[in-house]
């Protein structure tokens, strides 16, 4: 498990999984470039931790500012051994017949943009070195659309799903030493639910959530190594395919 001495981009990292997943690696050694909107909560964040930590206050959602992230991480430390693509947004909408085009463009510019606007900006770098790591967070509802009323969200999840599984497939041959991981949370314990846009249930209330503690282990434990589809519960890979048979059986 190589993370001591690694130098690892995160964005959205001001709050959530991308706070817990910044205190993780920090405690296991390595260096850090924090990224978010919000400028003094992502300062807050990087001043609890001890390594080094180049704070860069960005929207994910302009290219502009993604190529900034890069460049001053190149600046400070030279490299980028890994980069988490963590930032993005929940919409509440009843039905699908509630969407309106907004929702969908707010969607995919928050949740998948936002992405290829990251690995875009990184992979000169990484196939210039022969290395480095793209972790994409995503979502079990981008496997599996349970909740309606995230139908928006799901769907933006799961266009990012496709690009970052294209992806492997497109730097297999030549670059095998560029890894591209998709993490998959379920629900986690953080404000996501109440923050976003509609509103909605708060997320640490719902049952059955994961601690973001309990994630950030997960998703650092498989940055570097194991399996490409990450999993941050034991039983996510068996929902899908449950799932999955299911939908298959349904006859039309």
């Amino acid at each position: 498990m190589v993370v001591k001495g690694s130098v690892v981009v995160v964005t959205g990292a001001s709050a959530g999984i991308g706070a817990g997943l910044a205190r993780e690696l920090a405690e296991r050694g390595a260096s850090l470039v924090l990224t978010a909107r919000r400028e003094p909560e992502l300062r807050a964040v990087a001043d609890s931790l001890k390594v080094p930590v180049e704070v860069v206050p960005a929207d994910v959602t302009v290219r502009a500012d993604v190529e900034r992230v890069r460049d001053r991480a190149l600046a400070r430390f030279g490299r980028v051994d890994a980069w988490v693509n963590n930032a993005g947004r929940g919409i509440t909408r009843p039905s699908i017949e509630s969407l309106s085009d907004a929702d969908i463009e707010v969607m995919i510019r928050d949740n998948t943009l936002s992405v290829l606007y990251g690995m875009q900006a990184i992979l000169p770098h990484y196939k210039a070195r022969g290395s480095g790591v793209v972790a994409n967070v995503s979502s079990m509802l981008s496997r599996m659309p349970a909740a309606v009323v995230r139908s928006a969200y799901s769907a933006s999840k799961a266009a990012m799903n496709s690009l970052t599984e294209t992806l492997r497939f497109e730097l297999a041959r030549d670059y095998p030493g560029i890894r591209v991981v998709l993490m998959i949370p379920g629900i986690v314990a953080t404000e996501f639910g109440k923050n976003a846009i509609g509103g909605g249930a708060d997320s640490r209330s719902l049952p059955g959530g994961q601690t973001v503690e309990e994630v950030a282990r997960k998703l650092a434990d498989g940055l570097f190594e194991g399996p490409l589809d990450l999993y941050t519960r034991p039983e996510g890979f068996e929902t899908v395919m449950k799932h999955l048979h299911g939908l298959a059986g349904v006859k039309h």
